[in-house]
C-alpha cells in the first residue's frame, strides 16, 4: 500500500508491424496498485483509481494532475463510465459504489450496499446501477452463498433505491458489465464461472 505506482500510455501504431512499446507519457500518483485506468471525454483526460481510495483525473497531453479527489475509505476495485460520457461509477471495499461527475468530479450518489464491492455498472437502457461483490470467502463462518452475500444487486441510479438482486455465484462476484443494449449482463466470480443473465419482462417494469 506504501509505494506508488504508474500507468503508462503508448500509442498504437495503424500497422501491427509498426508498433512499439514506447511510453508516450506516464502518470503517477497512487500509493499502492492502481486498479483501473480509462480515458475521460474525447481522451482529453486520464482517470485513474486504486488501492488508495483516490480518484486522480490528468491531462493526457501535459500530463498535469487537474483533479484528485479522497472518493472511498478503502481500496477501489472498478470504474466503470456511463454510455453518454457524463459520469462514471466506482466501486469499493469500503461496502459502496459511487456516481460521479465525469468532468467536476463531484459526488453525485451513493449506494450502500452493507457489503464488499468489488464491481459495478451503469446500465445504456434504463436508470440503474449494477453491482457486485460479497465478503471474502476466508471471512464466511457459514455455509453457503447466502453467507456471503455473493449476489449482483441492482439500484436505482437517482434513488439510489435497492431493486433487486441476483444469485448464482459460491464466492465473491469480482466482475459484472451490461451488454451494450442493455437486456443482459454477465458477471464472473472467485469461483471460476462467468454467468451470463438475461432479464425477463419484469425487470424492464421496474422504473
Amino acid at each position: 500500500m506504501g509505494s506508488a505506482s504508474s500507468v503508462d500510455m503508448l500509442r498504437i501504431a495503424e500497422d501491427p508491424a509498426e508498433q512499439t512499446s514506447e511510453v508516450v507519457r506516464t502518470f503517477s500518483g497512487h500509493s499502492g496498485r492502481v486498479t483501473r485506468c480509462v480515458f475521460g471525454p474525447c481522451n482529453k483526460t486520464v482517470l485513474t483509481v486504486g488501492e488508495d481510495g483516490c480518484i486522480r483525473q490528468t491531462d493526457t497531453e501535459t500530463g498535469a494532475l487537474l483533479k484528485v479527489v479522497e472518493a472511498h475509505e478503502k481500496p477501489i476495485g472498478d470504474l466503470k463510465i456511463s454510455r453518454d460520457g457524463t459520469c462514471f461509477i466506482t466501486a469499493s471495499q469500503d461496502k459502496f459504489a459511487k456516481l460521479w461527475d465525469i468532468d467536476t468530479l463531484e459526488c453525485l450518489k451513493e449506494y450502500n450496499t452493507e457489503r464488499p464491492v468489488n464491481a459495478c455498472d451503469i446500465s445504456p437502457l434504463m436508470d440503474h446501477v449494477l453491482v457486485g461483490g460479497g465478503q471474502e470467502a476466508s471471512q464466511v463462518t457459514m455455509t453457503g452463498s447466502r453467507a456471503g452475500k455473493f449476489e449482483s444487486k441492482f439500484y436505482h441510479k437517482i434513488f439510489c433505491d435497492e431493486l433487486g438482486a441476483v444469485k448464482g455465484h459460491f464466492g465473491p462476484v469480482n466482475a459484472v458489465a451490461y451488454h451494450p443494449d442493455g437486456r443482459s449482463f454477465a458477471s464472473g466470480g472467485e469461483d471460476g464461472y462467468v454467468r451470463v443473465h438475461h432479464m425477463d419482462a419484469d425487470y424492464f417494469a421496474l422504473k
